[in-house]
């Protein structure tokens, strides 16, 4: 009766994995989404019995990809705000599914200023009194301008901070826009400012660890959001006349093929469930940027030390399967 069991048991596991089969899930090149990456893969692999790997991603050819050629099957981590009209025109055709909340309280952007400027000077927190005080944001390389870091170049945001900063007119008070080169010399530039207790002025999200270390103030443009705008003219590169808003939170949806969905009901119904806390992924981010981990070292140090989290997205028997391959 035993072996019966086993030989059950086995034929079970082997069946799940056919019917999971080879799953390609997109690893984005920044920390969030690299993190939600590899627990999704390791999760689906030993959970799930799937063949899962990690591809190289990014937020516009990721989407794109998934919608033209049903590749990757699997988007962690998608600020949804950019791609809404491909996805949800993805979905209507029966290509994509929105799984879930890869971040449930939904992703915050803005313009930045550190909170010990706005100590000193409190109408820092408004667009108003950042223009009032260009003359403290020195540029970097031109003593004559003023400095305002932008979205680096490739990313979705920097369509939407280039196109706030013309409808703010803040070429008119000095400013001119600095590109960082990338997510680190963003983060770096904001590190340094705060070493030096310098000012800084410019374009950041949460959550991240840059965040949750430095005590930033989002600045106040006084327009409220208008969220039609901002979808249909600020993320667009065919904006020709923006207007001033504010961003509103952005959904950050896990989004899989419906291929996928199909084909892996119960892994995708792991996708369903799973999902992080701002406040939990700032402490995650926190630990990986003091701890210089990658991807699968973050990974391996959630599945460990938070397993109350992630076990409450899965059936126990999977629980159980992934706590054995730990």
């Amino acid at each position: 009766m035993k072996l019966k069991a086993l030989a059950l048991l086995l034929l079970a596991g082997t069946a799940q994995a056919e019917q999971c089969g080879s799953v390609t899930i997109a690893d984005m090149n920044w920390s969030s989404a690299t993190l939600i990456a590899h627990v999704d893969r390791f999760i689906l692999e030993h959970g799930y019995g799937c063949d899962a790997e990690l591809v190289p991603g990014d937020t516009m050819p990721t989407g794109a990809s998934m919608v033209e050629k049903g590749q990757p099957d699997v988007a962690p981590e998608l600020w949804s705000n950019s791609l809404k009209e491909a996805l949800d025109k993805g979905v209507e055709e029966k290509r994509l599914r929105y799984a879930g909340k890869a971040l449930i309280d939904g992703g915050e952007e803005g313009f930045w200023v550190p909170k010990y400027l706005v100590d000193k000077h409190p109408e820092l927190a408004t667009i108003q009194g950042v223009r009032q005080h260009a003359k403290l944001f020195e540029h970097p390389e031109d003593p004559d301008a003023s400095a305002f870091y932008t979205c680096p170049a490739g990313w979705n945001c920097q369509i939407s901070a280039g196109n706030l900063f013309n409808a703010l007119n803040l070429e008119e008070n000095g400013f001119e826009v600095v590109d960082p080169g990338s997510g680190a010399g963003l983060s770096g530039a904001i590190a340094k400012a705060y070493e030096r207790q310098d000012a800084w002025f410019g374009y950041y999200w949460a959550p991240t660890a840059i965040l949750g270390k430095y005590e930033m103030v989002k600045v106040d443009f006084g327009s409220g959001v208008n969220k039609d705008e901002f979808l249909n003219c600020t993320t667009s590169e065919e904006c020709e006349s923006p207007k001033v808003t504010m961003y509103p939170p952005s959904p950050v949806h896990t989004v899989t093929t419906e291929e996928f969905a199909s084909r892996a009901p119960q892994a995708y119904q792991y996708f369903t469930e799973r999902g992080f806390t701002n406040s939990e992924m700032n402490q995650l981010l926190a630990w990986m940027e003091d701890n210089q981990a990658d991807g699968e070292e973050a990974m391996l140090h959630f599945l460990t030390e938070f397993p109350r989290t992630w076990q409450a997205w899965v059936p126990n028997d999977v629980a159980e399967k992934v706590k054995a391959a730990l």
